[in-house]
């Protein structure tokens, strides 16, 4: 902890909360929601100038998929979210239920400007205090117990005291400034995942591009949950593989990057582009996440002069914007009470205290535009780490406690995982359910007294269950997994 301020005589005090959320991307949005519903007094602080995270400010406008072939896996304030914004008309025009209540391993495209509006509408609802283009720069540490943090914002520093405190900036800035134990990618690991800048476009003629998804997906290739009389981009590679390689022959990009996650409709012209990598992009780095996007903006137009040249049905794309954040995969990972690893994952092991089940392949990117890499890649998210349809795995509470702390949790990326593990659960669907988790065990320890390290995980799950989450173990248990 940085020892610059003296807490209360140097910096302004603000009002006194009962829970402060750092960060308003999925994780924390719905950290912050849940425990306002619950009746805590919550302050959100988030950097930018909306909630939502990668799905908004990052332009990730899909979500990772919610269902096994045979059922829902996400519930609570999640599903809420998704439920609405299809009732809304936010989700893209191809998207039925099914997408998320029973399709195996399918994303659910979304208007990441519905995404906005729902989260402000559930946060003013549930009575959240929302500060946006407000920063974390200190925490004030006893212990293994926060006592508050300093923010900085247009208005200056002000130091906020609470009762409890959620990191859910994905970088683990909060828990990282109070001197938790966290493992940080480059350093404590031998790579580091590359990020991507996404892009929205419009112009394209989706009619053509199906009819072309149509002829190259064999109806018995499709997803359970997926119309096989109306192919969809649910297998991109499929769609634009043999664009993509004579581009690449044609040496039509930058770098020789064989993955191309690809275009999700979001609009009934408009597509979304999770596309190109930075790679050995360090975002805990200024210099290097300056250097990324400047590369990622320059990626951005070639794939968007590849898709008018070399895919049918977008001669007449026109790109909207890049995001105005990196889409970063990892930086830093709290040591916690628990460290879910990939033998959990592959024994698709189920806890007593676990605050969400999922179901989504190991999904780490190609480290390097390499042959290698990139079958690396294709065989152990295709192949070898998938679960089967009807499969699924659980995310133990334990995961967003950084190990020992009374009143600090995590939600999100940042969470306790090995890579590989990380690389399944660090999506929004995921994050939502932490958050979820996070601010229903910050309302639990107040009202309770209980520290976050040593919670009655079965009062947890009971609350949790009343509140919609979707927990299918048959024994819960008062003591969290470790």
């Amino acid at each position: 902890m940085a020892e610059t301020f003296n807490f209360t005589r140097d910096i302004p005090i603000d009002d006194e909360y009962d829970l402060v959320v750092a960060g308003g991307g999925p994780g924390g949005a719905v950290a912050a929601i849940s425990a306002a519903r619950l009746g805590l007094k919550t302050l959100l602080i988030e950097g930018t100038g909306t909630m939502g995270g990668m799905g908004t400010s990052g332009l990730v406008t899909a979500f990772d998929p919610m269902a096994n072939g045979e059922e829902g896996l996400v519930g609570g304030v999640m599903r809420e979210i998704v439920e609405t914004m299809y009732t809304r008309g936010f989700l893209g025009p191809q998207v039925t239920p099914d997408f998320w209540r029973v399709a195996y391993h399918r994303w659910t495209p979304f208007r990441p400007e519905g995404l906005k509006l729902i989260l402000d509408e559930f946060a003013i609802e549930a009575g959240v205090e929302v500060r946006f283009f407000t920063r974390l720069i200190d925490a004030d540490v006893d212990g293994h117990k926060v006592n508050g943090v300093i923010i900085n914002n247009i208005e200056g520093h002000k130091y906020v005291p609470a009762k409890a405190f959620i990191d859910a900036t994905g970088d683990a800035v909060l828990a990282d400034l109070c001197g938790a134990d966290c493992r940080e990618a480059g350093r404590d690991t031998d790579r580091i995942m590359p990020g991507s800048l996404c892009s929205l476009y419009s112009g394209i003629d989706w009619d053509r591009v199906l009819k072309e998804a149509a002829r190259a997906n064999p109806a018995t290739d499709a997803p359970k949950g997926t119309d096989p009389n109306k192919a969809d981009n649910w297998d991109k590679q499929k769609v634009h593989g043999e664009p993509l390689k004579r581009a690449l022959a044609d040496g039509h990009f930058t770098q020789y990057d064989r993955f191309l996650p690809g275009m999700f409709q979001v609009g009934n012209s408009m597509g979304n582009l999770n596309g190109g990598h930075i790679f050995n992009l360090n975002a805990l780095r200024t210099e290097s996440l300056s250097d990324g996007m400047m590369l990622g903006r320059k990626i951005a137009m070639e794939y968007t002069e590849f898709y008018k040249k070399y895919v049918p049905g977008f001669e007449g794309i026109e790109h909207a914007t890049t995001s105005s954040l990196m889409g970063v995969r990892e930086t830093r990972r709290i040591v916690g009470e628990y460290e879910l690893v990939y033998d959990d994952f592959a024994a698709r092991r189920e806890f007593p205290d676990q605050i969400g089940v999922f179901n989504k392949a190991v999904d780490i990117h190609p480290y390097e535009a390499s042959e290698q890499e990139f079958e690396r890649f294709m065989k152990e998210f295709r192949k070898e780490s998938r679960p089967a349809v009807g499969e699924r795995y659980g995310i133990p509470y334990s995961i967003l406690v950084p190990k020992g702390w009374t009143n600090l949790w995590v939600a999100g990326r940042c969470h306790s995982a090995d890579v590989q593990v990380h690389g399944s659960i660090r999506v929004m669907p995921a994050a939502a359910m932490m958050g979820q988790a996070a601010g229903t065990a910050a309302h639990q320890s107040i009202k309770t007294g209980q520290p976050a390290c040593d919670l009655d995980t079965q009062m947890l799950i009971e609350t949790l269950r009343d509140n919609g989450a979707y927990l299918p173990q048959n024994t819960s248990s008062k003591v969290m997994t470790r």
